[in-house]
This record gives C-alpha cells, sequence and structure tokens, in this order.
C-alpha cells in the first residue's frame, strides 16, 4: 500500500541566487515535500520508529537550504536526493521549493520548482 506523509510551508531564509546581491542580502523562501510510504506497520504498532519522522524531512531541507546554490532547481534535487538516501521507507518523493519576491523585473509574488522522484 501506498500513503502519503507532507510537509509544508517550511519557511526559511537563505541566500540562493544569481545575482551578488542575492547573496549578500539573501531571500525567503518556503519549501513543501510530500513523500509515499507504506502505514502499514505503524497502524499497527503506533511506533514512530515505524513511519517517517516529520523532524527529520524538516531537518534535510533546512540543511540543504543552508547550502548556497545559484539555482533553486540545484537546492531542490539535493534535497530531494537526501530524502532518497536517508528516508527510510520511502516509495516516491516530491519537493517543490518556492523563491518569493525574485528579482526579474517584475510584480511576481514567487517562482517555484518541483522536483518528483
Amino acid at each position: 500500500m501506498q500513503h502519503t506523509i507532507e510537509v509544508n510551508g517550511i519557511k526559511l531564509y537563505a541566500f540562493h541566487g544569481c545575482l551578488v546581491e542575492e547573496e549578500k542580502i539573501g531571500g525567503h523562501y518556503t519549501v513543501d515535500v510530500s513523500i509515499k510510504t507504506d502505514f502499514t506497520a505503524s497502524f499497527a504498532s503506533d511506533e514512530l520508529a515505524d513511519t517517517v519522522d516529520y523532524v527529520k524531512i524538516n531537518q534535510v531541507v533546512r540543511e540543504e537550504m543552508a547550502i548556497r546554490s545559484k539555482l533553486i532547481e540545484h537546492v531542490g534535487y539535493r534535497i530531494s536526493k537526501r530524502l532518497q538516501t536517508e528516508i527510510k521507507g520511502l516509495i516516491t518523493s516530491k519537493v517543490k521549493v518556492i523563491k518569493h519576491c525574485p528579482p526579474i523585473g517584475g510584480d511576481v509574488n514567487d517562482v517555484a520548482i518541483i522536483i518528483e522522484n
């Protein structure tokens, strides 16, 4: 069976971007993570060890977002790869990285990338 765990709205301040200004002043980001897994063991046991720990997902996102990248595609890929290797029972994942108020010469709320594995 496949079930879904979501950790949405992880709010961060990070320094991603191609512009020198972005490296120096940073900006606001939000990350959403969705993981397909199997809850069957946790249904019976009611134990954290038998499911995916939300704290671990949040930790991976925060650690990878703290490492500067020029592209949010790059940081999203890093998050996705770490989740694949570090989350026991992960079947598939979806990572969405949202960059708020991007400096793209217009009135834009945000830009986002989505990586599904």
